[in-house]
């Protein structure tokens, strides 16, 4: 499997170590770095997330990691991540989501 990272993935990613970075540069580093590896994990096991409660489609799945979740669509022999948001956001009220992106 290979991993594809969408662009809202990709700046979920950065806004998260900027928010991190305010306080730490090290624990950012090493918070995207765990991120990252958990990500990853997903090439050996792509289907090990549970669905995605909020969407009807059993090829989008998430990883939970602390208090975010890791958003993916598994696609053939691809995993595209979708997202990665803290855990409390309400997706019911976004228009867009991020399984109907990309």
């Amino acid at each position: 499997m290979k991993l594809v990272w969408s662009e809202p993935a990709l700046s979920d990613i950065e806004s998260i170590r900027d928010y991190i970075r305010r306080d730490s540069e090290f624990y950012a580093g090493r918070f995207i770095n765990r991120i990252i590896e958990a990500v990853e994990t997903l090439v050996e096991l792509p289907a090990r997330g549970r669905l995605v409660p909020e969407a009807d489609d059993p090829n989008t799945r998430e990883l939970l990691f602390q208090n975010y979740r890791i958003m993916y669509r598994l696609e053939g022999t691809r995993i595209i991540i979708l997202a990665i948001a803290h855990a409390a956001r309400d997706w019911t009220r976004k228009e867009v989501k991020p399984w109907d992106a990309t």
